[in-house]
Parts: C-alpha cells; structure tokens; sequence
C-alpha cells in the first residue's frame, strides 16, 4: 500500500517547508501513539509535487492513509521488538543529507540554510528515520514468506485485461568471457612509491593536498573535489577509518591499504563520528606485458569456440577471472533490474560498450576480444561477449517474460496480505480521524 514514499524524509522538504506562509497546526489522524499533523500532510504534499505527482483533491486523503499505515506497521514492529541497527540508521541518514548537499551545494551551504550544525540536524531527523526503517521492516517481516507457483503466475497473467498488459521495449542478454591481467607485487609497488612521492611533496615541499588530489588521484568520485570526502563513521572501509580516526586536524597519514588501491588521508574536521577528509588513490596498474599475455589468452579462447573445439560453458570455467560471472555461465546479471534482460536505458547506463560489441550480432554469436573496463570495480581486462537472446518490443507474456510477470504476481499477493493484516490491526488499535478526513474514500477501513 505504498501510495507515495513511506515517511517521506522532512528534511528534503523543508527548505520549500520554511518558504510557505505559515498555519496553524492541528492533529488530523492518531494511530495508537503515534499523530499525524496537518503539516506532515503538507511536507508530504510538496514531495509529492517535486515528484511529478498531479495535486487533485484525493491527494491529501491519500496521504493521510498512507502516513497512517506507516504508523500502523510502526505500532506493530514496536510491539514485536523489531529493532534496526545503529549503523543502519546512520548509513540512510548519511544518503539522504547527501541528497540535500546535491540540492543545496555543499554541506556548509546546507548548515548555513537550515542555522544548524550538521550533528544538530541528525540528531534532530535520527528518530525519523529509525521510524522508517522499523516500518519497512514491519512491511518486510509481513510479506516475507509470498511465493507464488507457476500455476499461479499463469492465472495472474490470464485475467489481466490486454490493454493492462505492459509493452516491453527490445530487451537483449548476454554472457562474457573476461580475463583481467594478474596486478604483480611489484606493480603493487610502483603504486605505493608513487604515492609516497606525492605525499612527500605535500609533506616536505608544502603542495598542496587538493591540487595533488586533482592531478593524480584515481577516485572518480572525489578528485574533482580536491579528493574531499564528508561521511560518518560506518560508510568507508575499516583501514580508511582506522586512518581517519587516528589524525588529529591537518595531519596526512602515511600511505595505506585498501581493497581499492593505495591511499593517503587529510583530516580536516572531525565532530563525534562526523568527518570531512581529503584523500588521494593510487591504483595499482599492470604492466603492457600483462595485458597483452591476457589478450593472447582470449584469442586462443576465440579461436576454439569458432571452432568448435570448445563449449562456452568450459571456455567460461578454463578462462575467466571474473568472479560476477564465472560460476553463472559468464551470464551479465542487470544490476538495476536484477534479471539476465537488459533494455536500452539501462545498457546506457551500466555498460554502453556492450551495446557496440552485439548490435550486429545473432542470437548466439560471440564477438572478438576487445579491452574491456569495469566501471564498478574500475578494473581493465579483455573480454569476449556472447549475445544470448534478442527480443523486439512486444506486449509481455510468459515466454519472453516470465520473470516480470512473477514479480507482478508476487506484488499482488503481497498487497493483498498486507490490505488483510491492515484491516485486521485497526479493528484492535485505537484509530481517531478528523471530521475533515472522515469523508475520505480510503481504501483500508479506517472508519467504522
């Protein structure tokens, strides 16, 4: 029963909150303890605008319905003793003052606006966020155990009226082969004494941390920044915090390891378990030699699977080193999606090159290797690309969209159970809704 974002973060709104005339206040529902305000309906509704959604009359009806099923599962999760952990509460806390710093433009603009520290607004918004997360908990411990059997996604997709059923864009998958070169100790090496030799001119020669942090840093995420980096304690890797946790202002640590490569750090503030830092990556980089002993490897691989020689399944087993697809017949998972189809936005999203290697390709071809970089573990190698199925845009059906249509099955099933376990909580918890709202086509039976 999700009508709009459960628990919609105030924060995000109240710079256009704080822009409004102001309004007397007034309780408009209660759940057990918990009150919804006539203001949480309109922080609500100016989310709901800043979304694209239509202002009508119902909105505010639907708002109040959907702020009281929220309260209804945090009533719920309170008695059942859900708890979420600290670090949970601060890693969504950490996210979504990021997307206010994108808004506004920095985190000292942010300060600036809102007349407090940043400390001070978590402090003050920790509790809200809590509330979500024991709330989507609740939702989730509800509809845990749904499944549906093949013999209900059939009947699912046989009632669907046919101008219900969604159109499906081209959708292509696709399997790869990929050998990335071997990273030798003494690449790991030139890496460190490089960035040794960086920290030593900042050290020694008095450069600057920023600016050596946008010449050289391999961090695409923050050396346009001069490497600076604002988080809490939780967000990094454990050997960035150790770091971090152990310098006092303006101190550069010495260089140290992480999964990503070599880095050194400069703390420049430090408030509890709030930091901002600058820092600089060096990643290990292999040699030519390597990538050409990598290219010879996949040529051979070619070779054979032209042939006949070899099976793509063995070909995967004997050649890649990819660990996100070796055990899974090299199959590319979507990762925004989580299915083996890929649509056109998302391939322009995650892998563009991919689109170039197959788009004159059949069903089952396999392209030459060709150098491939891997945006999220920002790794080079050499791959080869088999494209495994191609669809044309079509209205879904089970065949080419099995996986879809289970979803939506399972989704129905799971709204059906939760408008269950909704009605039966409010006939035992104590529900009072005001004169203005009792009018409201809800679709829960809030009102006797």
């Amino acid at each position: 029963m999700k009508l709009l974002s459960i628990f919609s973060f105030v924060v995000l709104a109240l710079s256009q909150v704080n822009a409004q005339p102001k309004t007397i206040d007034k309780v408009v529902a209660q759940v057990g303890d918990n009150i919804v305000l006539l203001s949480d309906i309109q922080a609500q509704k100016i989310q709901a605008l800043q979304a694209g959604v239509t202002v009508t009359p119902e909105l505010d009806c639907r708002i109040v319905e959907d702020l009281m099923y929220q309260y209804l599962l945090l009533n719920q999760a309170r008695i059942d003793s859900i708890e979420v952990l600290d670090g949970q509460v601060d890693a969504e806390m950490e996210n979504r003052l990021r997307v206010i710093e994108n808004q506004i433009g920095s985190r000292q603009k942010m300060e600036e606006f809102y007349g407090k520290t940043t400390t001070q607004i978590k402090q003050e918004f920790r509790p809200i966020i809590r509330d979500q997360l024991l709330s989507q908990e609740m939702e989730r411990t509800i509809t845990s155990e749904v499944s549906v059997t093949p013999r209900e996604v059939q009947k699912f997709y046989k009632k669907l009226p046919i101008d219900s059923i969604p159109l499906i864009n081209a959708q292509l998958s696709f399997q790869q082969i990929v050998v990335y070169p071997d990273v030798t100790e003494r690449d790991k090496q030139n890496a460190k004494d490089k960035l040794q030799e960086i920290r030593n001119k900042i050290i020694r020669e008095g450069k600057s941390f920023s600016t050596q942090a946008r010449i050289h840093s391999m961090d695409p995420g923050s050396a346009a920044l001069g490497g600076e980096i604002t988080a809490t304690r939780g967000m990094m890797v454990p050997p960035f915090e150790a770091a971090v946790f152990n310098l006092e202002a303006g101190d550069v640590s010495d260089v140290f390891e992480t999964d990503y490569g070599y880095h050194i750090v400069k703390l420049v503030d430090r408030k509890g378990d709030n930091y901002t830092c600058r820092h600089i990556l060096i990643v290990p980089e292999f040699s030519n030699t390597a990538l050409e002993s990598a290219a010879l490897q996949l040529d051979s691989c070619y070779q054979k699977l032209k042939n006949g020689e070899m099976t793509w399944e063995d070909a995967v087993i004997k050649y890649s080193n990819d660990d996100a697809t070796r055990r899974n017949k090299g199959i590319i998972t979507n990762p925004i999606t989580g299915d083996q189809m890929w649509d056109m936005e998302d391939l322009n999203q995650v892998d563009q090159q991919i689109y170039l290697l197959t788009d004159a390709m059949e069903e089952g071809d396999i392209s030459q290797p060709n150098l491939y970089m891997n945006m999220f573990e920002r790794k080079q190698g050499v791959r080869i690309v088999r494209l495994m199925k191609r669809t044309k845009p079509h209205r879904a059906n089970l065949d080419d969209d099995y996986a879809l249509i289970k979803r939506a099955a399972e989704n129905e099933k799971k709204q059906e159970i939760i408008k269950n376990w909704t009605n039966s909580n409010i006939k035992r918890t104590f529900i009072r809704i005001d004169e203005d709202f009792k009018d409201c086509d809800f679709i829960n039976d809030w009102i006797e």
